[in-house]
């Protein structure tokens, strides 16, 4: 059984990945990559990854999201996040990258963000 699982919504050009279960190494971060990247190679350059029903997320899960952040940006486009757990959200502000995301709490607020 997979540990992720990720569906996509499109919204006026703004991609929401809404993502369940555990990002780890294996099968949650490199169904990450896979999503982030496959979203690049189609130009999806606005993408909200919402994480409401991550319960897990390990330094592999963690790796990924930066590295998705990174792919993204350097394409020009912007990589935010929705909806963190309180265990997600202690941990990207143990590792300090709270910082470097864009966080939302509120879907329509992370939509506007990108005008």
């Amino acid at each position: 059984m997979p540990s992720l699982f990720a569906t996509t919504r499109e919204y006026s050009g703004i991609t929401l990945v809404d993502l369940s279960g555990r990002i780890s190494l294996g099968d949650g971060s490199a169904l990450l990559r896979k999503t982030v990247r496959d979203l690049l190679d189609e130009g999806r350059t606005k993408i909200i990854l919402n994480l409401g029903d991550v319960n897990y997320i390990d330094s592999s899960g963690i790796g990924e999201l930066v590295s998705g952040f990174t792919a993204v940006r350097n394409r020009g486009g912007e990589l935010k996040l929705l909806n963190l757990t309180k265990k997600v959200h202690d941990l990207l502000q143990i590792t300090k990258l709270f910082t470097v995301f864009d966080v939302f709490n509120d879907e329509s607020m992370a939509m506007r963000s990108f005008d």
